[in-house]
C-alpha cells in the first residue's frame, strides 16, 4: 500500500472516530443571479454555538449529532435564509442566496455596506473592502483601483502618489505575496504605478492579510494579497463596460452551459495616446490587459477552472526609446470532493513577468523576464464541528533571466546576455482551526519550506567569502575581486536553505459582540527584488537566494481587540503590533544593480524592525457608511558591521527605511441620497516618507561637492489631499443600467512633494531646495454601464 493512500486512510478513520453518532451536512452555496460561489457565508445553528463558513469554493460542512435543527444562511448584501434541518443522515444541500434591497428610513436603495467584525474568528489582521464598495470610492481620473482602495485601511500605505507596489506594517513592496487566482504577481502595476493591474469588473473577493498569515501562505514576509476572479455567471448572458478618461473597459459572461458551464472574458486598454498623435507631440504611453476564465461542473464531485491574464504597459518616447513589461499567467484548477468532509483543489500554474527596452539611438534591445511553473495541492478537512484541518503541498520552480542585449542595426555594442538563474521552492503545510469552547477558538499550523539554488551557473568566489569589502583608510565598502570561478550544470544543486515556519492565532470572545486576539508568525521569504528606490520600478530584477544573499526570515506579533455595537451598526477594531525581518539587504554607497553580473558585490545584509498601533472605526449600516482609519508605526533598519572595525550602513545606527510612515490618517465616507445619487469621499493625511538631503558643500579644486546628512535623517512635507465623487444612476431598474460618476481628485488642489531636489539658484548663487509635485486638482468623469 502507497504511503499517500495510507495516509488518506489514517486521516478518513481519525474523522470517522470523531464524528461516531453524527452526521454531516454539506453542499455550496452560489448567487442566484449569477451562479457565482460565494465565499465566506456563515451558516449557523440557531441556539447552539455550532456554525461554519463556506471556503474560496463556496463549499461547506457541518458535522451534527442526530436532530433537528434551525440553518440560518446569512451574507452582506443577500437575503437571509433560514429552514428546519432534520439530520438523520449525510446530507447534501446546495443554496441559492438572492442580493438584497436595504431599506433605510423608507427609501429602497442598493447601497453596499462594510462587514460587520468576525468576534469568534481567530483571523486577524485581515483587511478588505467589498468591491461594491471600491467602485464608489473617488480615485485618480476614475480609475477604480483594488490597490489604492486598500491603502485606505489601517497599516497600508505606499511610497507616494502615482508609485506602484504597496507598504504592509513597514514591509518592503516586494515582501507582499500578491496574486491573482493563485497565481504570483510581480508588478501589480500600470503606467510605472498610476494604478493596479487589477480591473474590478472582473474581481470576485479578495482579502490583504497583514498578520497571523495561515500556513497554505509562504514565499513572502509581510503580507498576502490573495485576490479572485469571478467564475462567470452561468445563468444568463451579461455585459459590464465603462468610458473614462484615461482608459475603457468591457467584460461579457455567461453559460457556455446552464448552470453548468460558464465563461468570463473582459479587457481594459487606456488611449490618452491616441490624442497626442493628434499634434505634434510623438511620445505615448498606454496600456491593456486581459482577463479569462472558463469553468465547467463536471459532476457534483468534480468542478474544472481554467482562468488567465495577460497585460502589457507600453512607453514610447519620441521614437527613441521603447518600453513595454507585463504579466502573464494561467491556471488551470481542479477541485475534488473525496467525501462530505474532504474537500481538494489541485491547481497547475504558469506566472511570467517580461521587461523589455528598446534604445533606438544606442542600437541595442534589453530583454529580462522571471517565469515561475506552480504546482499547488490542498485539502480542507472538515473533522467535526469543532475542528477543521487544512493542509496540502506545493512547489515553485523559477527561471530569473537577469537581462540579455541583443544589438539592432549598424550599433557596435555586442550581444550580451547575463546568465539565467534558476531554483525550486517547496512547502508542505498543515493549519487546524479549533473551536476549544463557545468562547475560545484557537487556529494553530506549521508549514516547513526549502529552497534550492540550482544551476547551470557559475559562481565567483572570493577571499573568506566576502563580495564585498571594507577600506579601512578611506571608511568606505568597495566591490571585492574575485578569486575565481566554479560552475555548475543545469539542475545542480548550489545552495539549499529549509526553514521551519510555525503559525497560530487565537481568539477569546468575551460575548457575542466583544474579543480579543492575539497571533503569531514566522515566515521566510527566499527571493529578492534588486531596486534602491522607495518604489519598485519595472527595470528591478529578481534574484534567488544564495551563499551571499541570504533568505529573509520574518517573526511578528500582534494583539488586537474587536467589537460590534449599537447592535452592528457600528465595529470597532485596534491591534498593536512587532515585527522583525532578519537579512534585509541594503546597498554601499555608488552601487551598481542595472545589468550586474555579480550583484553580491553591491549588498549588505541587515535587519528591520517595524511597530505600530492600527485603528478601524467603521459605520456599516444606514445612508452613511463608511470608516476612520488610523496607523502610528515605525519601520527601522540597522546594517551594522560584520567585524568590529567596520562602519556599517550609517555608522551601524538604525534609520528609518525608505518608506517609514509614523502617521497616516484617512477619513472615508459614502452616503446614499436614494436609487439614484450617491457621493463618496476621502481624504488622507500622511507623513512625508524619508530621505537624504545636503546639510552643507565645500569646495574641492573649485567643484562644490554637497556633504549629505546620514541615512534617511529628513523627511518631505505632510502629504494630505480630499477626493469627493458623485455618481447618478437614471434608470437603476432597467436591465440596461446605466451610471455617470463625476470625480474630484484632489479637491484643494495641494501639490504634494513627490521629491526635493537641491540646486543652485542662478541670481544668489545659493543652494536652494526645489519641490517636484505630480498631480494638484484632477477632476474626471467616467460613464458605466452594465445589462
Amino acid at each position: 500500500m502507497s504511503s499517500r493512500l495510507l495516509f488518506f486512510l489514517c486521516i478518513l478513520n481519525f474523522s470517522s472516530l470523531l464524528g461516531q453518532g453524527k452526521y454531516t451536512l454539506s453542499g455550496t452555496i452560489t448567487d442566484a443571479s449569477s451562479g457565482e460561489k460565494l465565499l465566506g457565508v456563515n451558516l449557523i445553528i440557531k441556539g447552539t454555538q455550532m456554525g461554519t463558513t463556506t471556503n474560496a469554493y463556496g463549499f461547506y460542512s457541518l458535522t451534527l449529532p442526530k436532530g433537528n435543527y434551525t440553518l440560518s444562511i446569512e451574507y452582506l448584501g443577500f437575503r437571509t435564509i433560514e429552514e428546519t434541518i432534520s439530520l438523520k443522515a449525510n446530507q447534501r444541500r446546495n443554496y441559492k442566496l438572492s442580493q438584497e434591497d436595504i431599506s433605510l428610513e423608507g427609501i429602497e436603495i442598493s447601497a453596499p455596506t462594510t462587514a460587520k467584525t468576525e468576534i469568534r474568528s481567530p483571523q486577524m489582521s485581515v483587511a478588505s473592502i467589498p468591491i461594491q464598495t471600491i467602485k464608489r470610492l473617488p480615485v485618480l481620473v476614475g480609475e477604480v483601483d483594488i490597490i489604492k482602495s486598500l491603502q485606505q485601511l489601517p497599516g497600508v500605505s505606499n511610497a507616494g502618489e502615482a508609485s506602484s507596489g504597496f507598504n504592509v506594517r513597514g514591509g518592503a513592496a516586494d515582501q507582499n505575496l500578491v496574486m491573482l487566482d493563485q497565481a504570483t504577481i510581480f508588478n501589480a502595476s500600470h503606467l510605472f504605478g498610476f494604478l493596479s493591474i487589477y480591473n474590478a469588473d472582473a474581481i470576485r473577493d479578495m482579502k490583504l492579510y497583514k498578520g497571523g498569515i495561515p500556513a497554505r501562505y509562504g514565499g513572502r514576509i509581510s503580507s498576502v494579497l490573495d485576490v479572485y476572479q469571478k467564475d462567470g455567471n452561468n445563468t444568463q448572458f451579461h455585459t459590464t463596460g465603462g468610458i473614462g478618461v484615461l482608459s475603457s473597459r468591457l467584460l461579457a459572461e455567461g453559460p457556455i452551459v446552464k448552470e453548468r458551464a460558464s465563461f468570463l472574458v473582459g479587457g481594459r486598454a487606456s488611449y490618452a495616446h491616441l490624442f497626442l498623435k493628434l499634434t505634434d507631440n510623438n511620445n505615448s504611453a498606454y496600456f491593456y490587459d486581459l482577463n479569462t476564465k472558463l469553468n465547467y461542473k463536471i459532476d457534483e464531485q468534480n468542478s474544472l477552472y481554467l482562468s488567465g491574464y495577460f497585460g502589457r504597459d507600453v512607453f514610447d518616447l519620441d521614437q527613441v526609446i521603447k518600453n513595454n513589461y507585463g504579466n502573464a499567467l494561467v491556471n488551470l484548477r481542479w477541485n475534488h470532493l473525496f467525501s462530505d468532509q474532504l474537500f481538494s483543489n489541485l491547481s497547475l500554474i504558469y506566472s511570467d513577468y517580461y521587461y523589455g527596452l528598446n534604445v533606438d539611438i544606442s542600437g541595442f534591445q534589453w530583454d529580462s523576464w522571471i517565469r515561475n511553473f506552480n504546482l499547488l495541492y490542498d485539502f480542507k478537512h472538515y473533522l467535526s464541528d469543532r475542528m477543521k484541518f487544512s493542509y496540502g503541498v506545493q512547489g515553485t520552480y523559477y527561471d530569473f533571466n537577469p537581462g540579455k542585449i541583443t544589438p539592432i542595426g549598424d550599433s557596435t555594442i555586442r550581444y550580451n546576455a547575463l546568465a539565467h538563474k534558476y531554483a525550486l521552492e517547496m512547502g508542505i503545510y498543515g493549519d487546524v482551526e479549533h473551536k476549544l469552547s463557545h468562547n475560545m477558538t484557537f487556529s494553530y499550523g506549521l508549514r516547513w519550506s526549502s529552497f534550492y539554488h540550482l544551476g547551470k551557473r557559475t559562481v565567483d568566489k572570493y577571499i573568506n567569502d566576502e563580495a564585498v569589502i571594507f577600506n579601512a583608510q578611506q571608511r568606505i565598502y568597495e566591490r571585492a575581486t574575485p578569486i575565481g570561478k566554479r560552475t555548475y550544470k543545469r539542475g545542480e544543486i548550489i545552495d539549499v536553505f529549509t526553514h521551519l515556519e510555525p503559525r497560530i492565532s487565537m481568539a477569546y470572545a468575551f460575548d457575542d459582540n466583544r474579543s480579543i486576539k492575539a497571533s503569531y508568525a514566522r515566515m521566510a521569504q527566499y527571493i529578492h527584488l534588486i531596486s534602491n528606490t522607495s518604489s519598485p520600478t519595472p527595470l528591478d530584477v529578481w534574484a534567488p537566494s544564495d551563499s551571499f544573499l541570504k533568505p529573509q526570515y520574518s517573526d511578528q506579533f500582534a494583539l488586537g481587540y474587536a467589537t460590534n455595537f449599537k447592535k452592528g451598526v457600528y465595529s470597532l477594531e485596534t491591534e498593536v503590533f512587532y515585527k522583525t525581518v532578519k537579512n534585509r539587504l541594503d546597498y554601499i554607497d555608488g552601487a551598481n544593480l542595472v545589468a550586474n553580473e555579480s550583484i553580491e558585490r553591491e549588498v549588505l545584509a541587515g535587519h528591520t524592525r517595524a511597530y505600530g498601533w492600527e485603528l478601524l472605526l467603521r459605520k456599516n449600516t444606514g445612508k452613511l457608511t463608511g470608516w476612520l482609519s488610523y496607523t502610528y508605526s515605525r519601520s527601522e533598519q540597522q546594517t551594522p558591521g560584520r567585524k568590529a572595525q567596520e562602519t556599517g550602513i550609517n555608522n551601524g545606527q538604525w534609520y528609518a527605511t525608505a518608506y517609514d510612515k509614523p502617521h497616516n490618517l484617512s477619513l472615508t465616507g459614502t452616503y446614499t441620497f436614494n436609487k439614484k445619487w450617491n457621493a463618496s469621499a476621502v481624504f488622507t493625511l500622511q507623513s512625508g516618507i524619508p530621505g537624504n538631503f545636503p546639510v552643507g558643500k565645500y569646495k574641492y579644486f573649485g567643484v562644490y561637492i554637497s556633504n549629505y546628512s546620514t541615512r534617511n535623517a529628513y523627511r518631505l512635507p505632510a502629504y494630505h489631499r480630499l477626493d469627493v465623487s458623485l455618481s447618478y444612476t437614471p434608470h437603476p431598474e432597467r436591465k440596461w443600467k446605466s451610471e455617470w460618476v463625476f470625480g474630484v481628485y484632489n479637491l484643494y488642489n495641494r501639490y504634494n512633494a513627490a521629491s526635493i531636489y537641491f540646486t543652485n539658484n542662478r541670481d544668489t548663487h545659493q543652494s536652494e531646495a526645489v519641490k517636484l509635485s505630480l498631480f494638484g486638482i484632477v477632476p474626471s468623469i467616467t460613464y458605466n454601464f452594465t445589462f
